[in-house]
């Protein structure tokens, strides 16, 4: 846990060093906010903590600025509440007062080491994955780690570094997926002051920064295969270029990556080098997505139920036993992250001493996505819905509302709306002509009877 302390230090900031150090923090001090940015280019921080005294709100521009994401929290006198609101609204995400309280420091810290980010499973699925990571994770090899969006690729990395010998080391993340092409050889490897225009002073890349710990790349699959060879003799030789430089850095890393797409399919393509991917897939670990380890799903929703109820202090409520039945049958195409998002509105909506089913659906009112979705599942339950709302009506009333959704559909075109039902455009022409009569509203070329509406 690295610490960095922005602002002189009063007898209040010393104390609270002291207790950072106690609890096992690595200390850096800087005087001013450049000083503070100064050191988290060239060295780096797991977590920033500055004097309200000074600008909260030029600090946290500086690090979106330079793309920097540590985490900033205000500290100042216990009276001062304007200035803790003030650091908030600047961006800050947590108010210490001062004098410090031990135990505050301690949990901030703790927080911050922890990433909040939990591990929870229960599914024998999900356990022989576990296992897995955690026979590797004392290892230096490569680990691949790959599953669909929203299964836990990263919260998998992040327990693999704690279960390394590489644990009091940082942990650093790119989203190689979330920085432009331009910009990631910059974010990997560092440059040196006036490498290109913006470049007012040299930066230390993520490779140095996570130097002694581990580095993950997160959905690697998106970057560009120029870039992949330069990774390539990093992960080689442990040596990087600084962009702009001319002396090569050593550095000592263990790398694990992350991808939703099947690498090797990517190989075929030609748009992921083959010899990279073997360098990334010593381990391969896969993540089954969640409809395939159902005994996580509710494992996982009494976890983010207690979680956002002490977030938003509200009453920690059990799930209905009919909510119970409506999350195991959902298929949970967004994974772990949409059943956070699920549970997080739920807990809000939630009335009485329960999370009921009511609570659990979509906004809109519709159910979650049933679980066993496939095409024919759903086309099944699509043509029985249908079926029973055909009962009653006439054919003529029926054909009517056939023709005019295909319409709508092709968006007014008349041939290709005759083509789809598969009558002839003149028999077509007769049947809306007959509509129009009757005052029925008939979509005109390139539009619809909601947009004529």
């Amino acid at each position: 846990m690295r610490l960095l302390i922005i602002g002189r230090l009063s007898s209040e900031l010393i104390a609270a060093s002291r207790i950072a150090m106690n609890r096992g923090a690595a200390v850096t001090q800087a005087d001013s906010v450049a000083q503070g940015v100064a050191v988290l280019r060239t060295r780096g921080a797991d977590l920033v903590m500055i004097d309200v005294l000074l600008s909260v709100r030029d600090l946290v521009a500086a690090l979106e600025a330079e793309r920097i994401r540590t985490p900033v929290v205000a500290c100042g006198t216990a009276t001062d509440a304007r200035a803790a609101v003030a650091a908030i609204q600047a961006g800050a995400k947590e108010y210490i007062p001062l004098p410090p309280d031990p135990e505050l420091i301690a949990a901030v810290i703790e927080a911050v080491a922890s990433d909040s980010r939990s591990f929870i499973w229960r599914d024998p699925a999900m356990e022989s994955v576990v296992k897995l990571a955690e026979q590797v994770a004392r290892s230096e090899a490569s680990v691949l780690v790959t599953g669909e969006s929203g299964t836990g690729k990263e919260v998998l990395a992040r327990h693999l570094h704690a279960k390394s010998g590489r644990r009091d080391r940082p942990f650093v993340s790119v989203n190689c997926a979330a920085i432009p092409d331009a910009l990631l050889e910059s974010e990997l490897f560092g440059h040196e002051k006036g490498a290109f225009t913006g470049a007012v002073a040299r930066r230390i890349g993520k490779f140095e920064e996570a130097s002694g710990g581990t580095l993950l790349l997160d959905e690697i699959s998106e970057m560009e295969v120029r870039l992949q060879a330069k990774l390539l003799r990093a992960l080689q030789e442990r040596v990087i270029d600084r962009v702009g430089g001319s002396q090569p850095v050593r550095v000592d890393i263990r790398v694990i990556a992350t991808s939703n797409r099947n690498l090797t399919d990517e190989v075929r393509k030609g748009t992921f080098r083959e010899d990279l991917l073997y360098r990334l897939n010593v381990v391969h670990l896969r993540i089954p997505p969640l409809r395939e380890r159902p005994a996580d799903i509710l494992e996982l929703a009494t976890f983010f139920a207690r979680r956002y109820a002490d977030l938003n202090g509200v009453p920690v409520r059990p799930l209905s036993l009919e909510a119970k039945r409506l999350m195991t049958r959902s298929a949970w195409r967004g994974n772990v992250r949409e059943l956070e998002n699920t549970m997080h509105r739920a807990v809000l909506l939630a009335n009485g001493d329960t999370i009921d089913a009511e609570a659990i659906r979509a906004p809109d009112g519709a159910s979650l996505t049933p679980a066993g979705g496939e095409p024919a599942s759903r086309a099944a339950a699509t043509a029985e819905a249908v079926t029973r709302g055909l009962v009653g009506r006439t054919v003529a009333a029926v054909e009517k509302d056939l023709i005019l959704d295909t319409l709508d559909h092709c968006i007014g075109n008349r041939t290709h709306a005759a083509r789809i039902l598969g009558i002839s455009i003149r028999t077509l022409r007769n049947k809306l002509a007959e509509y129009i009569a009757e005052g029925v509203p008939v979509a005109e070329p390139g539009a619809t009877r909601s947009a004529a509406a």
